[in-house]
């Protein structure tokens, strides 16, 4: 199995997921092979939690890292999901869509880029 794939099972033991029940753990490696991890944080109202793959990629902007080559994302399901839209707007503000996305199938891994899962993605050149 991919370290990465290893790295976000491991976090979505730490997920807070009492009102969905559904854990998720994420791990993204930079441009150097530095890995960060995350998990998903519900609160009630469910507005204000946070998704794995968001709580990742700010630890690892908060440690100067701004260049990603890969993501994996992991449930406790191993069902295979994949970022959901909002968090992969959030990817596309810091990679490009040839960034590697890893979704752990159990078994097996699942394989993407940012560009197969979100075509025609906003982009800082159209706010400009």
């Amino acid at each position: 199995m991919d370290d990465l794939i290893e790295a976000a099972r491991e976090a979505n033991a730490n997920a807070y997921a009492p009102y969905s029940e559904y854990p998720v753990g994420a791990a993204v490696e930079t441009a150097d092979a530095t890995v960060f991890t995350g998990c998903n944080v519900e609160v009630v109202n469910f507005s204000n939690s946070m998704h794995a793959e968001e709580v990742a990629l700010g630890e690892a902007i908060k440690r100067g890292h701004d260049e990603f080559e890969r993501v994996a994302v992991s449930s406790a399901a191993r069902d295979g999901v994949t970022p959901c839209g909002m968090c992969r707007q959030t990817l596309a503000e810091f990679a490009g869509e040839d960034l590697q996305i890893l979704c752990d199938e159990g078994d097996s891994v699942a394989e993407y880029t940012l560009g197969e899962l979100l075509p025609a993605t906003m982009t800082q050149e159209m706010v400009e």
